[in-house]
């Protein structure tokens, strides 16, 4: 039986962490930073949710002197673990370009890894190149793809609205001129909706997901 398939024996920090030992060692990099971007972190989690794992990773000084183009994503899939990276030059030029997943990356609320001075600067890089209106038509068209995907049909997984309202409730965040959405969709609930009425289905529709 595998660890994730008994909660009480599961830690999911040390199991992250393991794989991400594993993929050092098999690759040759150091992780510079490891997030959860899925459900986990958007604060609606099922109980037989995954955990998705996003890291940005570093190779030794050599693998840079190549001419060749080498692969700069590493992919694990562990059980429950679906753990992703990036490596740094494939990070930076997303980031000029204000990719939102990255973004959102970098403002992930359960963190596995971090070298501190690495990511206080990259964080500080972000906030630079974040472009409003690019994130803005990434989260619009990402809300209505989703819409068209699950809500036409005659029976709609719930958990699939709460797919639909956090870009929209993200895309509405921005062109308030607020920033970079938050990814707890708590916290963009609360500040976007001032209806009461709807505001409590939502909590309750969150309730149900969980």
């Amino acid at each position: 039986m595998n660890n994730t398939d008994n909660p009480r024996l599961f830690n999911p920090q040390l199991a992250v962490n393991a794989v991400l030992d594993q993929v050092e060692r098999q690759h040759r990099v150091r992780v510079l930073f490891a997030v959860e971007s899925g459900s986990r972190a958007w604060g609606f989690p099922s109980p037989d949710s995954d955990y998705d794992v996003r890291f940005v990773y570093v190779h030794e000084r050599d693998w840079y002197l190549s001419v060749e183009d080498r692969r700069d994503v590493i992919e694990v899939s562990q059980g429950d673990l679906d753990v992703s990276g990036w490596e740094l030059r494939k990070a930076l030029r997303l980031l000029r370009k204000s990719n939102p997943s990255l973004l959102e990356w970098l403002g992930s609320p359960l963190s596995y890894r971090a070298d501190p001075v690495f990511t206080s600067d990259l964080r500080a890089l972000a906030e630079r190149c974040m472009g409003p209106e690019r994130c803005f038509q990434h989260y619009f068209h990402l809300a209505r793809n989703q819409w068209q995907k699950y809500l036409q049909a005659d029976l709609v997984r719930l958990k699939k609205y709460l797919y639909v309202l956090r870009p929209l409730l993200a895309a509405q965040w921005i062109d308030a001129g607020r920033g970079m959405p938050p990814m707890r969709f708590a916290d963009l609930a609360e500040t976007m909706i001032s209806d009461p009425a709807l505001l409590a289905e939502i909590r309750q529709l969150l309730e149900i997901k969980m």
